[in-house]
């Protein structure tokens, strides 16, 4: 053989061995360095760490830890657009509560889902239908499954949307999307709005308040009969698809081709379809962002028509359409936002509204406020006093002189009148007219604090010493250092901070007793102390406090008022109320709390007139975020030990703040238990307290469980005056109605509540776990707020009328 031809042929075959070793090679590096496919059973992610999510096997999506903006220590579990610059998340299972780093997320061998917090809590979990599953695995489509021995989905995220729908995603009759509490990604809690497929067929956007009620829709698709599912296609238009077999378009034209989409429905209530270019950047090097190709409704802020909650914005605040034409939430001139990290809470007051009490601290003269004009206002809701004929002076002076009117409207000879807070509130040109809102003047006298004379003294005198020469200036501000330091220093504080590291403010006993008006006005008393009412000024605002004063505290006494102070100043959430302020000097022992409006739940739950079921779960479901908190998301857990009607007070807009801490035990991050001497209020006690055993956070929920009856049933756990001596005592009776289904007598025929049978039925049913007599069978306040919402189900529970008569 000719030895050119052998050597081309040897040449060949190492060519050939070469490329098929490098072709094995290539093989075997592609297939280690592909993204996870099945997720085998007993397999685990831990936040933070390297290797934290499972990749679908495009790698258009991830599954796992997903770390929230602005913060090194919170995780969200999550499903997220992987190749994309943002990584925007499409779905996840913990945003009203988000885990700590170490948290373990697991495919358990029982072939369940389980999200479990640095502690070793459960936060969330998803069990297989027909309890058995193979593996789990993130498609391509953006859906997490969790798959069984037939092939057959056993569980999947696409049935448990949360803020968005993707292509090819089911979204049939009862199905919904919520929308987050804000924009900012680091903030992914339930919000305001709720997008849903109802029964009828009717697709609705609703508004919902604080998640426990879900108001008239603001605007429906008129399908009722005829809507069968929305679908979110790969492209092409975007549709209601009808029994019939027709389409209801959305989308003027169908979407591009080679983008990822999805709908989402935003925190500010509006549906929007967004497409993404797959390629991560554009030709100018920068990365593409999403693109807004439909939005419903189009001026959301006019869209509403709804006669109850607070309407688009929040209380007091008014809607207008930016020059992105998304809804703004804006404040009234003399009004500020209640959480300037969410323009949609609404807006409080700056000022002292005008009494109504002739001998209160603001008289109501006409010379105390004044009328701010604002055009193409309108509060459509809150009327009390409508006149026709009159002329704008007239209609200025009406409210003006009026103790009740927080604005007027005018507008083409006719003028409303109406009460706070406002509700529904926008702003546009097509309205017309004017509103006259009526605020104090910042100025004026008798909305200032007694000794304001002095603090434009001390501004007089700083003035004098800025002007001084160099020399004296230095000296002036070394004299003044020292006397600062020295004067009135707290007992038992450190002088270079406030106890707990807190902005409180520390005030003087006079300035205090300046304050209350030398401690005239009583709010309450409590077991640890008396409550007055006061006036606070400061540069920028003038409101009315709460002030508690412990009386003769003996030196044995002290340690609980260091307990309230250092437990309170520490805690910040919406269903707690503020602590602004204390004094601490000498026998004086005094907290400075943010007033509360509409007092106590008490009061509101005992009085003649009945409260609306949607307010009392409105309330409960408060108190219950407000405990969650102080067990579960504080920096030490604390158990408050006195959780009754009295201890829970309303604000403007009727939101339960969780007060009295004067009772409080801390616990320690190692310690799940304390011992302590009896403490609480009889009715609201739970067992253990009377077997001098160590308490947990178990006896805050039995006094919840109680408390929860009372908010059921608008009445006392203890009625002695009762027709019937079974219903005395109401934690025996309401078992005793819920097992023979006599809703309607324990409610005495609220026919709102009745009408709500599948709601009352539930909260009925949790009440009963919080007043188990063991502890252990007791659930947490988090499973009790999951349970309360609807998120997990509510078993059955135990008969607990064995152990209620060693209480009664």
């Amino acid at each position: 053989m000719n030895p050119w031809i052998s050597s081309l042929k040897f040449q060949a075959m190492v060519s050939s061995l070469l490329f098929s070793a490098l072709l094995l090679l290539f093989l075997s590096l592609s297939a280690n360095a592909q993204p996870y496919r099945n997720v085998s059973l007993s397999t685990s992610i831990y936040a933070g760490h390297q290797n934290s999510s499972w990749v679908s096997p495009s790698g258009d999506f991830a599954v796992g830890f997903r770390q929230l903006d602005g913060s090194s220590n919170l995780f969200l579990l999550a499903v997220w657009f992987d190749k994309i610059p943002d990584k925007t998340v499409v779905w996840s299972a913990n945003g009203v509560n988000p885990v700590q780093r170490g948290s373990k997320f697991e495919l358990a061998s029982s072939g369940s889902l389980q999200l479990s917090d640095h502690q070793g809590r459960e936060v969330w979990r998803r069990d297989p239908a027909n309890g058995s599953a193979e593996y789990a695995a993130i498609l391509d489509t953006g859906n997490f499954v969790l798959v069984n021995s037939g092939s057959d989905y056993a569980w999947e995220s696409f049935a448990e949307p949360t803020d968005t729908l993707l292509p090819t995603q089911a979204f049939g009759r009862g199905s919904e999307l919520t929308s987050r509490r804000a924009a900012s990604e680091a903030n992914f809690s339930t919000g305001r709005f709720k997008l849903k497929l109802q029964r009828d067929g009717n697709l609705a956007l609703h508004p919902i308040s604080y998640q426990d009620q879900t108001y008239d829709g603001l605007w429906y698709t008129n399908t009722a009969d005829s809507g069968l599912q929305l679908v979110l296609p790969r492209s092409g238009y975007f549709y209601l698809l009808l029994i019939n077999g027709s389409r209801l378009n959305f989308s003027d034209s169908p979407s591009p081709g080679n983008v990822y989409q999805r709908a989402t429905l935003g925190f500010d209530g509006v549906f929007r379809q967004f497409v993404h270019p797959k390629a991560s950047t554009n030709n100018g090097g920068l990365p593409w962002l999403w693109t807004t190709v439909l939005s419903h409704p189009g001026d959301i802020c006019m869209s509403n028509r709804l006669d109850k909650g607070s309407g688009v914005c929040g209380f007091n605040s008014y809607c207008s359409i930016d020059n992105n034409e998304s809804p703004s939430c804006l404040c009234p001139s003399g009004y500020s936002y209640l959480d300037p990290d969410d323009r949609f809470s609404g807006c409080k007051q700056d000022f002292v509204s005008q009494s109504c009490v002739s001998d209160g601290p603001n008289k109501g003269l006409l010379s105390d406020f004044k009328m701010v004009e604002m055009p193409n206002v309108d509060w459509p809701l809150s009327d009390y006093e409508h006149y026709i004929s009159v002329d704008e002076g007239l209609c200025r002076q009406a409210c003006l002189s009026d103790c009740r009117c927080g604005v007027a409207i005018f507008r083409e000879g006719e003028c409303w009148k109406k009460k706070l807070p406002l509700s529904n509130g926008r702003m546009k040109g097509e309205i017309g007219g004017k509103a006259l809102l009526k605020v104090g003047k910042i100025n004026s006298t008798s909305l200032l604090l007694p000794n304001s004379g002095k603090t434009k003294t001390m501004d007089i005198i700083s003035r004098v010493l800025l002007g001084c020469s160099g020399a004296l200036f230095l000296l002036s501000a070394t004299l003044l250092c020292v006397f600062l330091f020295v004067r009135k220093k707290p007992e038992n504080l450190s002088p270079k901070s406030d106890p707990c590291g807190a902005n409180l403010m520390n005030f003087t006993y006079r300035e205090v007793e300046e304050m209350t008006t030398g401690f005239s006005q009583v709010l309450g008393d409590g077991a640890s102390g008396t409550v007055y009412k006061g006036v606070l000024s400061t540069s920028s605002s003038t409101k009315f406090v709460a002030v508690k004063k412990l009386d003769k505290l003996p030196k044995e006494k002290d340690r609980e008022f260091q307990n309230e102070l250092k437990s309170i100043a520490k805690v910040h959430h919406q269903n707690l109320v503020p602590l602004l302020g204390f004094c601490h000097e000498g026998p004086h022992r005094l907290l400075v709390y943010e007033f509360m409006s509409n007092g106590s739940l008490a009061n509101f739950l005992f009085a003649d007139s009945k409260p609306s079921w949607n307010q009392r779960t409105h309330i409960a479901f408060g108190i219950g975020r407000g405990l969650l908190y102080l067990h579960e998301e504080c920096q030490n857990q604390i158990i408050h030990c006195d959780i009754k009607p009295q201890n829970v007070l309303l604000d403007d807009i009727f939101m339960a703040r969780i007060s009295d801490f004067g009772l409080v035990k801390l616990l320690n991050a190692n310690q799940t238990r304390t011992t302590t001497n009896i403490r609480g209020t009889r009715g609201y006690v739970a067992p253990e307290w009377f077997k001098s055993t160590p308490i947990t956070v178990k006896v805050d929920v039995y006094s919840f469980g109680v408390l929860l009856l009372e908010i059921i049933c608008c009445r006392r756990n203890v009625e002695h005056e009762m027709e019937s001596e079974e219903a005395a005592i109401l934690t025996y009776w309401a078992f005793d109605c819920y097992k023979e289904g006599r809703l309607d007598a324990l409610v005495e025929d609220d026919r709102e509540a009745l009408n709500d049978a599948k709601r009352l039925e539930r909260l009925l049913m949790v009440a009963m776990w919080c007043i188990q007599e063991e502890p252990s069978l007791r659930p947490t306040m988090r499973k009790v707020t999951q349970m309360l919402e609807g998120a997990v189900d509510v078993p059955l529970p135990p008969d607990p009328s064995s152990f209620l008569s060693s209480l009664a």
